[in-house]
């Protein structure tokens, strides 16, 4: 079962990565241009937060039954273990959590500019902070 676990998390990071690059890029271009704000743009937002909120379900499983996750929480010394016991998953929770926040601003907002611009700032840095901590030795 933890294998299959590991693997699903592992391969559907690479969905919610690009979920989450796409409505990034969308939020840019849509601030960069100017342009109207449509169902469409809402759409690419919240798909890349379905992609992330499931990622972090998968992990969150994951994280209770691997031997990487939080059996080995407090060998702080290896580096490896840190990254997969406490530095992952925590930065991840925060992107996510930036994510969410972002998600839930927009709603709040009123004009276009702001909306691209909100989404532009929390799922960029969501990116940015997830993109940080990914153990790619792992991955390839």
């Amino acid at each position: 079962m933890y294998e299959f676990i590991q693997k699903f998390h592992s391969g559907w990071a690479y969905l919610a990565l690009l979920l989450l690059v796409v409505a990034v890029v969308n939020s840019f271009i849509g601030m960069a241009s100017k342009k109207e704000f449509t169902s469409k743009d809402r759409k690419i937002a919240l798909f890349g937060l379905i992609g992330t909120h499931t990622q972090l379900l998968i992990g969150l499983i994951l994280y209770f039954v691997s031997p990487l996750g939080f059996a080995s929480l407090g060998q702080m010394s290896d580096k490896a273990l840190r990254l997969t016991s406490l530095e992952h998953p925590l930065i991840n929770i925060i992107a996510i959590t930036l994510i969410t926040i972002g998600w839930s601003k927009h709603k709040k907002l009123t004009t276009s500019e702001s909306k691209f611009k909100t989404f532009s700032i929390f799922y960029g840095l969501g990116l940015l902070l997830i993109l940080s901590r990914i153990p790619w030795s792992m991955w390839f």
